[in-house]
Formats: structure tokens, C-alpha cells, sequence
């Protein structure tokens, strides 16, 4: 294979004009050789995984492994202050779930989410929540700090709905809980990938993905969809508001 000038080669550089490269890989423990047809270079010895870098937000954390994961409640992602924040409490609840940006073209779809939460938790205020899941993979449009987020969203939006840690959505230092989501409903043409902010999912109050829109879809225009899955929810008696009468009731019994 011909090299140019400067060709840097599994972080050797090769200063030399013209040289031919010989890349031998040798299976096991042993460590791959970089030769040249008039040079030898160091051997170069492959980092351990315990050795490479680490993802750069923390991953999700979850209570049971993505194979045998069957609700969204099976999983624990973190909060602002990089505690676990169990989704456990949230069961009988219809959940808004979307990847937010501060500093991103859709970052006024913040006043929607606000506004749907506020109407809808007056109307349903046992069976209705968002959760925002900060992510700076787009664009690096949410670079802040955990604590500039909670601040940028109070202060410019008067934002009252959970807005947790900052996390990945894609690739391998995805949050589980993201991955899981994508894999229970693709986007368009089955693509599960993220395609950029303000991404949204529908949780049904028995933990399972029932919508799934794109950036371009406003907040205001999901309320019908979020209401039908709340009143269903309440016929069937999946609904915090129902279960929660019912133990009343069971008690009283």
C-alpha cells in the first residue's frame, strides 16, 4: 500500500515520502508488528478495554439486563446529580420522553412541552408526565454542565417537568434505556437511529413504547394522541389515578 507524506498509522507517524507498509496481524496475546520493506517500527500493543477512554456522560443505568428488559420501568437512567432515578414510581403514568438541546434550532419546542405538561397534569394529575433527557450528540448543542441545563430551562423557559442527566441516545455509549426505546419503535422507513433533537416517545402507563414522532412535530400537536392513551388507560384500569382508588377502596374493604 503507498503512503503519503506524514500518514499517521495506528498513531505512529510515517514522515517518509514513498514507503511500502506491510501490516501484519498476529491472533491471541500477541502484539501486531508495522513494518517497512527498509524500516522497523515499534511493535504496537492494542489497550486493554479496562484502559480506553470511557463514554463521555454516564450510561443509564438499568435494573435488569437489555435482553431480558421488558417495560420501560425495567431501567434506571440517571438524574441532574448523577444519582439513579428508578422509573419504577412512575408505572400507571402516560410519559412524554424527549431528547432536549439547549442551544439547538427546535430548543423553543421547550415553551410547548411546558405548556401540554401544565394543561394536561391540571386535567390528569396522577396520570400525566415528561421527561426531557438532555443529550449533546447533535451538533454539540447542549455543552453545559448538568447544573447549566436545570438553569438554562428554568430561567428561559420556566420549565417544571423532570429534566434529567445528560446522556448519549446513540452509538455504543447509548443509554440503555434510549437503546431499548429505538429497538421497540423505529422511526421512519425502520431506522432506529436518533436523528436529532427534540426526538419524541409515548410510554404507556403499563411501560410499553406506543408513539414515536420527529423533531419536527410541535408538542401542542401530540395532545390528542397523549389524551387518548390516558383515558384508555383509565377504562382499562391501567391509569396511577384508578390503581390508585382501587387500593383505596381494597383498604376501606
Amino acid at each position: 500500500m503507498r503512503l503519503g507524506l506524514g500518514l499517521n498509522i495506528r498513531g505512529i507517524s510515517v514522515q517518509r515520502s514513498s514507503i511500502n507498509v506491510l501490516a501484519s496481524s498476529i491472533t491471541g496475546s500477541q502484539r501486531k508488528t508495522i513494518t517497512t520493506s527498509s524500516t522497523s517500527f515499534a511493535t504496537y500493543q492494542r489497550p486493554s478495554l479496562s484502559s480506553r477512554s470511557q463514554p463521555t456522560h454516564p450510561r443509564a443505568f438499568q435494573t435488569r439486563t437489555m435482553a431480558s428488559a421488558t417495560t420501560f420501568y425495567d431501567f434506571e437512567p440517571v438524574d441532574k446529580k448523577g444519582q439513579t432515578y428508578p422509573l419504577t414510581p412512575l408505572k400507571g403514568k402516560t410519559i412524554l420522553v424527549v431528547n432536549t438541546a439547549s442551544k439547538c434550532g427546535f430548543t423553543p419546542q421547550f415553551e410547548g412541552l411546558e405548556k401540554l405538561y401544565q394543561k394536561l397534569k391540571e386535567k390528569y394529575p396522577e396520570d400525566f408526565t415528561i421527561l426531557g433527557f438532555p443529550c449533546n450528540q447533535f451538533g454539540s448543542q447542549d455543552p453545559g454542565s448538568n447544573d447549566d441545563i436545570q438553569s438554562f430551562c428554568q430561567v428561559n423557559y420556566g420549565v417544571t417537568f423532570p429534566v434529567l442527566g445528560k446522556l448519549d441516545v446513540n452509538g455504543d455509549s447509548a443509554s440503555p434505556l434510549w437503546t431499548w426505546m429505538k429497538e421497540q419503535q423505529p422511526g421512519l422507513l425502520g431506522l432506529k437511529r436518533i436523528k436529532w433533537n427534540f426526538e419524541k416517545f409515548l410510554i404507556s402507563p403499563d411501560g410499553k413504547v406506543v408513539g414515536r414522532w420527529a423533531s419536527l412535530t410541535k408538542p401542542e400537536s401530540l395532545e390528542e394522541p397523549i389524551v387518548q392513551e390516558i383515558e384508555k388507560s383509565q377504562k382499562n384500569g391501567t391509569a396511577a389515578s384508578v390503581q390508585g382508588k382501587e387500593g383505596e377502596q381494597a383498604k376501606l374493604a
